[in-house]
């Protein structure tokens, strides 16, 4: 009884491991590549044949109507995938608050009649938890 049982769970495992692991992605895969090529590839835009980027991640916006992505902090070529990494200025570095502030007055005067606070993310180029002065620097307490 107990082999039956462990022959029929290992098999259950295997054949459901082949379908869910193997068969359904190359599947859609396959499907996505006809059906929709330029997504599926990452609507990618090419210069000179090379790939330089994708028309729908990390375009930067400077209107209150569009969604304004999260700061990106490549310098000196913004959104650049391979030079992705912090600016490693610590939370009182005096570059950083200025840059927080500087940051702050550009979203203020692009919507001057939004009076809701400025999230810590849209001002910042940190990521995880929000040091004291930088928090104290956005909601105008510094």
């Amino acid at each position: 009884m107990f082999k039956e049982q462990l022959k029929i769970s290992l098999l259950s495992l295997l054949w459901l491991s082949l379908l869910t692991g193997l068969l359904y992605p190359l599947g859609m895969t396959a499907l996505s590549q006809i059906l929709f090529p330029n997504q599926a590839n990452g609507s990618l835009i090419f210069k000179s044949g090379k790939p330089v980027g994708s028309r729908l991640i990390g375009q930067p916006f400077d209107d209150p109507k569009y969604f304004w992505s999260r700061l990106s902090a490549t310098s000196p070529v913004p959104y650049n995938a391979s030079g992705s990494s912090g600016s490693n200025l610590g939370p009182l570095n005096a570059a950083l608050i200025t840059a927080v502030k500087g940051r702050i007055d550009i979203l203020q005067s692009a919507d001057p009649d939004n009076r809701k606070k400025i999230p810590v993310d849209l001002a910042t180029f940190q990521s995880g938890p929000t040091p004291h002065p930088l928090t104290a620097a956005l909601s105008g307490d510094a």
